[in-house]
């Protein structure tokens, strides 16, 4: 299966360190709008756990597997990323192609 030209989610699963909810929020910050003008970003949200604070979920949508890599392989990014990861004792990354999209009524989707 070839991912190169197709839609990718990126999903980072995040633990963070007790009390560190604040500083990891404004890191994030700090590293969303770059990211944004990243050749073949899509989107990004960044996601709390109902039941438990300390875990949080990172998703990104990307043009294709081969631009998010190359984010992924560029200095900035660790260095934007690493005021985030200083907040972090354990995490796990998935990539997925999507094959399938729906947008709900509360985005536009129904005419």
């Amino acid at each position: 299966m070839t991912t190169d030209d197709q839609r990718v989610r990126i999903v980072f699963l995040l633990r963070l360190r007790p009390d560190s909810a604040e500083r990891f929020r404004a890191a994030y910050e700090a590293v969303r709008w770059n990211v944004a003008r990243t050749d073949g970003h899509l989107g990004d949200q960044l996601c709390q756990s109902v039941g438990d604070p300390d875990q949080w979920m990172i998703t990104s949508e990307w043009e294709s597997l081969e631009h998010f890599l190359a984010w992924e392989r560029t200095d900035a990014h660790r260095e934007l990323a690493a005021p985030m990861m200083a907040c972090v004792v354990e995490r796990s990354s998935l990539r997925f192609v999507v094959r399938a999209a729906t947008s709900g009524a509360a985005s536009g989707a129904r005419s």
